[in-house]
């Protein structure tokens, strides 16, 4: 286990088949990422992720361009990409489990916040 918190934990696997990818537990009612991507790193350009169960609500935003945006519901099993330079929120609707496509060095790396009155205004 990498992290646990009220929200749920987070693993990471590491094979010698596919690499290392991340897999994390999400509790109903709990929001994640929260952030956007630069383009900095091969496994958030863009992000994958795959959903195997549970609901999700996904709030999104061209953090360049604030009048694309949109909110779309996600039920398991399914595959989501997010571009880079797209703010994105994960709202958990039911517990769930994902497995993103990327490694721990990729979020690092490549993860950025903004302000929270920076995310009203492009909401």
């Amino acid at each position: 286990m990498i992290h646990s918190d009220e929200r749920g934990s987070t693993h990471f696997v590491d094979t010698d088949r596919t690499g290392q990818f991340v897999v994390a537990y999400r509790k109903a009612g709990t929001h994640n990422a929260r952030h956007y991507h630069k383009e900095l790193s091969k496994g958030k350009n863009p992000e994958i992720f795959i959903l195997f169960s549970g609901e999700i609500t996904i709030h999104w935003f061209d953090v360049r361009n604030k009048e694309k945006k949109g909110t779309c519901k996600v039920v398991a099993p399914a595959m989501v990409t997010v571009r880079a330079w797209t703010w994105h929120e994960v709202i958990a609707e039911k517990d769930f489990i994902i497995m993103e496509l990327n490694t721990l060095e990729d979020g690092k790396v490549d993860s950025f916040r903004l302000e929270e009155e920076e995310i009203r205004s492009k909401k």
